[in-house]
């Protein structure tokens, strides 16, 4: 199982990303990353972590009406989350050459 304080460091990342290719709710976030192997990002760290990044203003929301049930509250990113996002792809270019060097892996 991968480390949970692995994975809270660059899921906020991960998050604008999927935010970031359309605007999208919380369980189709959860979904898409899922697919993408964040099969162990749960409710209970995706929605406070999307609530933050609202208060922050680094996303914004907007409800809308849906075919099976309540409303959903889509996200998307505001010019501060673009930043926000650009940053940690640098970042988190930086950081993975470094540890695969380390590692060995410098191809992968």
């Amino acid at each position: 199982m991968v480390s949970s304080q692995l994975v809270r460091g660059v899921l906020e990342g991960c998050l604008l990303a999927v935010i970031a290719e359309e605007e999208t709710y919380g369980y189709e976030i959860m979904e898409k990353l899922a697919v993408n192997g964040f099969v162990f990002a749960k409710e209970g760290s995706i929605y406070p972590l999307l609530l933050r990044l609202e208060k922050e203003q680094i996303i914004t929301s907007t409800q809308r009406p849906s075919a099976s049930g309540p409303n959903r509250k889509y996200y998307r990113l505001t010019l501060e989350g673009e930043q926000q996002l650009e940053l940690f792809r640098g970042k988190w270019k930086e950081l993975s050459v470094a540890v695969n060097q380390i590692l060995g892996n410098d191809g992968v």
